[in-house]
């Protein structure tokens, strides 16, 4: 059951085999005798793919919850419980995950020598059982209300321009200025129009657009925007040293975009492994304060 876990984490009996530390034969063997010993197909398997069947879908999830109570187990017999060790499989946004989080996450690793973490960067929710993921880090609103989700902080959003785009032209005062200029969207939260507020009057004004640029990459947004190409939505700790080097510049800065929530979720379950727990731990800690820490740059 635990040969048939890595195959399916690690996407191929070989990538399975170098994990468990041995051979392919012996991986297709051990799954042969599973599917054998339940009478069922887990795996649909042709010369460049593999897939859970129905079956193999139901048989991992629970495979998971066996193996993370046997590994609970083993803790409490050799009173290891508090010390994390093994794979911790993480997915993070890109941006985030790239840039932010690789020295908390140097950290975390360094305080708990017995661990490892498989990085995942994907912006999107991720599906835990098919991807055999243990958490992600997501920002914006959740997909699938089953899972555990834990409000981390929020992530604040502002407009932003270069100084060639604004050369020549009057600095807008008024988010309805703001039309007057090309825009670029990110589009897995704002496409053709956004609406910004004001904190202290609570006065929302909508801004529709046409955007000259798409992306759904906000490394992609950021470096567009640094070239000039229009007026951008960005996550204000990816710019805020841009800005304070006279990069970028923020427009309308007494108006700002819905902040995004920022959650740290994982898959319902009656146990949790000692290496998620912690994680989750250090994250409660750690990402406000990478983001307030950011913010500053430009208050």
């Amino acid at each position: 059951m635990q040969t048939f876990v890595r195959i399916v984490e690690a996407g191929s009996l070989s990538a399975a085999a170098a994990l468990l530390g041995t051979t392919q034969p012996t991986v297709s063997r051990r799954l042969q005798m599973l599917e054998r010993s339940l009478g069922l197909r887990l795996l649909q398997r042709s010369t460049h793919r593999m897939k859970l069947t129905e079956d193999g879908e139901r048989c991992f999830a629970r495979a998971k919850d066996l193996m993370t109570s046997w590994e609970a187990f083993e803790a409490d017999l050799r009173g290891t419980g508090d010390e994390p060790e093994g794979t911790l499989r993480v997915h993070v946004p890109h941006a985030f995950g790239q840039e932010m989080m690789i020295g908390p996450l140097a950290d975390f690793l360094e305080r708990y020598p017995r661990m490892k973490v498989h990085w995942f960067l994907q912006d999107r929710e991720p599906d835990f059982i098919a991807q055999g993921i243990d958490c992600a880090i997501h920002v914006g609103e959740l997909q699938d209300p089953a899972n555990v989700a834990i409000s981390l902080t929020e992530v604040p959003r502002i407009v932003v321009a270069s100084p060639d785009l604004l050369r020549g032209r009057p600095i807008p005062m008024h988010p309805s200025e703001l039309t007057a200029f090309p825009w670029l969207a990110l589009t897995m939260f704002y496409r053709t129009d956004i609406t910004l507020t004001h904190p202290h009057t609570q006065e929302s004004v909508p801004i529709t657009f046409d955007p000259r640029m798409r992306t759904d990459n906000l490394f992609a947004l950021r470096s567009a925007a640094l070239r000039g190409l229009g007026v951008a939505v960005s996550s204000a700790w990816l710019v805020a040293e841009d800005i304070s080097q006279g990069r970028l510049i923020q427009l309308v800065p007494q108006w700002c975009a819905t902040a995004l929530p920022m959650y740290l979720i994982y898959p319902y379950a009656k146990y949790y492994p000692t290496r998620l727990q912690r994680f989750i731990e250090a994250m409660r800690t750690v990402v406000p304060a990478v983001i307030d820490a950011e913010q500053r740059k430009i208050r």
